[in-house]
């Protein structure tokens, strides 16, 4: 407790050493930064091909890094899942309210 109050101390004297530790606690530094990739809408699989492509070639035209289209990739993979588990749902209640009448 003492420490933090000897580093706000000297930040508001003006210590830019001090100050850096300070502001670097109260609003770290980005991680990482929004890129801007053109993608279809995801509603299927087949959507989720195209998405796939889309992110492969803003890799090959060097617009995102290979780290960032991974990530992006593992978005594209997750809402796949999502899609096909709404997609198979939608298919078993049919079948099931076909089979109750």
């Amino acid at each position: 407790m003492a420490l933090t109050k000897a580093a706000i101390d000297k930040a508001l004297t003006g210590d830019p050493t001090a100050l850096r530790l300070c502001l670097d606690r109260l609003a770290p530094p980005r991680r990482d930064a929004p890129i801007c990739i053109s993608l279809p809408p995801v509603r299927s699989a087949a959507d989720a091909v195209e998405a796939s492509i889309a992110v492969l070639d803003a890799v090959g035209a060097g617009e995102v890094t290979p780290d960032e289209a991974g990530r992006v990739m593992a978005l594209l993979t997750a809402h796949k899942t999502i899609v096909e588990a709404g997609d198979l749902e939608k298919r078993i209640s049919a079948l099931e309210e076909r089979d109750t009448k």
